[in-house]
């Protein structure tokens, strides 16, 4: 994925949250999987791909070492944009469906034998060509809801979870795992409030993990119970409360029942000075095997427990967005207080923009005036003053 966020916000907002996971950085990845976009577990080995626009072959990781073991090529592949990568018993399957600005016909998915892969470093692939049943106009109008960078398996479908630049959402795809022509037909959707650019299936535990990030580069994780070939979201969505800072996430895999790989491409800008190597991270559950009798609950022994916090005191208490091509910086603000004022600090603690009274809106302020460089938004409660950076590009 070449197209970069324009705005960065350098602190993880969190919402209603499922529990708390630590993601843990295992290390930096080597020069020659910079742009890796999916990840996937074999055989004691991580296999991953770049982008777009990079060569048609798949890199295998030591674990520990984090060097790259092994490189194979897919002899009749073009990486036009490698997005994602899964897998089943017998086969790697390769998404070359990133598709920034909608206007792609020529969408497909490679379909690696394993037996073949084991035995050379040189192997063709099957295709699997597909369309979206619901797209009908294919001209370039920007950053578009039909890229797609998440792919996995699930019972004997393929399940395509798209990226959604205009309307932050995701809608599932299921696309029969057969080479051949087939049209992608539309399951499901959900407002994931985010770029979704990876997913992992556990069959260890039939959970589904989504990842992604904001439009400030905000790393997100979901975790789905209950998703079927027919309805991915209607089971138990949860975001997860992570520790992730600030990163492009784009490759996720599961490598046990409870242990994760996800890895983040490099990120580079120059105005402010930002550069993210790419990196492997790494974090663990807590999920039941599939089948395994939910345990009984310990009893309390407290007579009278306290009440279960309001999951509204649980919210973050201002979350910053922005709107695509829009120059006004929005926010929510979760807290039952009246807004006096409005500031914007740079960071040398220079106060470049207040408002007050009739000046001060509550959802947002327009920052078109400011310069490329990192600031920070205060807002004024009366007995309160909350504060948050962001980064103008």
């Amino acid at each position: 994925m070449k197209r970069t966020t324009t705005f960065l916000l350098l602190v993880l907002a969190s919402t209603v949250m499922f529990a708390q996971t630590t993601i843990t950085e295992e290390g930096p990845l080597p020069d020659g999987v910079f742009e890796t976009s999916g990840l996937v577990f074999y055989k004691g080995k991580l296999i991953t791909h770049n982008d777009s626009g990079n060569t048609a072959q798949l890199f295998e990781i030591d674990t520990v070492s984090l060097e790259i073991t092994r490189t194979v090529s897919i002899t009749n592949g073009e990486n036009i944009d490698w997005e994602d990568i899964t897998q089943d018993s017998e086969y790697f399957y390769i998404g070359d469906f990133g598709n920034n600005v909608g206007t792609r016909q020529d969408l497909a998915i490679y379909r690696v034998p394993k037996n073949s892969y084991d035995q050379s470093d040189a192997v063709a692939a099957e295709v699997i060509n597909f369309s979206y049943e619901d797209q009908t106009d294919f001209t370039d109008a920007g950053n578009s809801d039909w890229d797609a960078e998440a792919l996995f398996v699930l019972g004997d479908q393929l399940i395509i979870l798209t990226k959604q630049w205009q309307t932050n959402g995701t809608v599932a795809y299921a696309i029969p795992r057969s080479p051949g022509t087939h049209m992608a037909t539309k399951i499901d959707g959900f407002n994931i409030q985010g770029l979704v650019t990876a997913a992992s299936y556990n069959p260890e535990t039939n959970i589904l993990y989504v990842l992604g990030y904001s439009s400030f580069l905000e790393p997100f994780l979901y975790r789905i119970e209950g998703a079927t070939v027919t309805s991915i979201f209607d089971g138990t969505v949860a975001k997860l409360d992570t520790t992730a800072g600030f990163g492009q996430t784009e490759g996720l895999t599961y490598v046990s029942d409870n242990r994760y790989f996800v890895s983040s491409e490099s990120f580079v800008n120059s105005n402010p000075p930002i550069t993210l190597p790419a990196l492997l991270l790494s974090f663990n559950t807590n999920d039941l095997l599939a089948g395994e009798p939910v345990p009984e609950p310990t009893p309390d022994p407290d007579p009278d427990p306290e009440p279960d916090p309001d999951p509204e005191q649980q919210k973050d208490p201002l979350v910053l967005y922005r709107t695509n091509g829009s120059t006004v910086l929005e926010y929510e603000l979760n807290i039952d207080k009246p807004l006096l004022a409005q500031a914007v600090f740079n960071a040398s603690g220079q106060r470049v923009i207040f408002k007050t009274g009739d000046n001060v809106t509550a959802d947002g302020i327009d920052i078109a005036t400011l310069n490329a460089a990192i600031y920070y938004l205060t807002l004024y409660l009366g007995d309160e003053v909350i504060s948050k950076p962001f980064a103008k590009f």
